[in-house]
């Protein structure tokens, strides 16, 4: 439930023809939830076969046209493109005079604030940007999701009440972020989210080497509960080896990584080092017990040979987990599957969507 009433009449935006630029998995989205609330898509523009699908199941009825066209249509456009792209298309639509004086400009990149906006301002646009703070999925669902989804918002201070307004009316909460703040809201958000995915998806593969059926049934409740007691109780939630100065445990974890998912090790060590030092700072993990557990999480990383280890589980630099030029496990530094997203004109980055590079969510939202 949406814990800001909804704004008076008279601090409404006029209902407005609304434009995507950008028909990733947030743009339609939004423009679907500003339906809603009375305001009315007229515009759309994409290219990839998702995009259109995405624009036709979200937005029925409404043309799909260039960019250009869509902003000499919509009084309200939405930008929802990655954040790499955004400032040369800001730049490239300023430059022809798409922009029109008055129009309502707003993007949905976490990483920027209004700044990049400024060749539009400059023509005369209303710049405001709008991060939701969601994951998306590209579907109906998601306009389901905006309810209680906080928003990241940036905008100039006489602009500030309209953006707030958007926002409420998509069902969100705003929050108020600084412009010179946004890259660390944005990092935020994808430590949050984005890095939770890796990691969740990563214990998932290990239970299932380990012999778990259904590492999803077995991680479902115990995750629940772990992230109440992280938003409820911050640091205090800390639980196991490494909160409780058990090194021997720690380091059996460490010698099994190193056996069965060396490419994992080096993620572990990393989180285990940050985890002990919140220990040690929140009164957690107790002094005496920190040395041997520091002494454990100080081991050569993964790919480094060790003086002991010329058994069957040593792994050669240059076999398959290693990153030399023979190598082709995920944790080299060969190419990678992702590299197909960039293909896509269409997609929006999240540091909203913490599943998927196309959304503007933490990711995701990227969203």
């Amino acid at each position: 439930m949406n814990a800001i009433p909804p704004p008076e009449a008279h601090e409404r935006p006029a209902r407005l023809t609304v434009g995507v630029v950008g028909a990733g998995r947030v743009g339609p989205a939004l423009a679907a939830s500003l339906r809603l609330a009375g305001h009315r898509p007229v515009a759309v523009s994409g290219v990839s076969d998702a995009s259109v699908r995405r624009a036709a199941e979200l937005l029925p009825d409404v043309p799909l046209v260039t960019p250009a066209e869509v902003l000499a249509r919509a009084e309200l456009v939405l930008l929802t493109v990655p954040d790499d792209a955004l400032a040369d298309l800001v730049r490239g639509l300023a430059e022809t005079g798409a922009v029109r004086p008055g129009q309502l400009l707003v993007h949905t990149s976490g990483r920027y604030g209004t700044a990049v906006l400024d060749p539009a301002t400059r023509a005369g646009a209303l710049p405001l940007a709008l991060h939701p703070a969601m994951t998306f999925t590209g579907t109906s669902v998601d306009v389901q999701r905006l309810a209680g989804c906080s928003f990241g918002v940036t905008a100039p201070e006489e602009l500030r009440m309209a953006a707030e307004a958007l926002v409420i009316e998509m069902g969100g909460e705003p929050e108020w972020i600084a412009e010179s703040a946004r890259p660390l809201y944005h990092a935020a958000l994808a430590i949050g989210a984005n890095h939770l995915v890796t990691l969740v998806a990563q214990a998932m593969e290990l239970l299932g080497k380990a012999g778990v059926t259904a590492p999803d049934r077995m991680l479902g409740p115990l995750l629940g509960a772990a992230l109440d007691n992280a938003l409820r109780a911050g640091d205090a939630a800390l639980t196991g080896p490494v909160a409780r100065g058990d090194a021997g445990t720690v380091a059996a974890h460490v010698a099994e990584l190193r056996r069965h998912a060396p490419q994992s090790v080096a993620g572990y060590l990393a989180m285990a080092r940050t985890t002990a030092d919140r220990a040690l700072a929140h009164g957690l993990l107790k002094p005496e017990l920190a040395e041997d557990l520091l002494g454990v999480l100080a081991g050569p990383a993964p790919d480094t040979p060790r003086a002991d280890d010329d058994g069957p589980g040593r792994k050669d630099a240059d076999g398959p987990s290693g990153n030399g030029p023979g190598g082709n496990h995920p944790s080299g530094n060969g190419p990678s599957d992702k590299a197909a997203d960039h293909e896509d004109p269409d997609r929006t980055n999240s540091d909203g969507n913490p599943t998927d590079p196309d959304d503007n969510g933490p990711t995701g939202g990227d969203r």
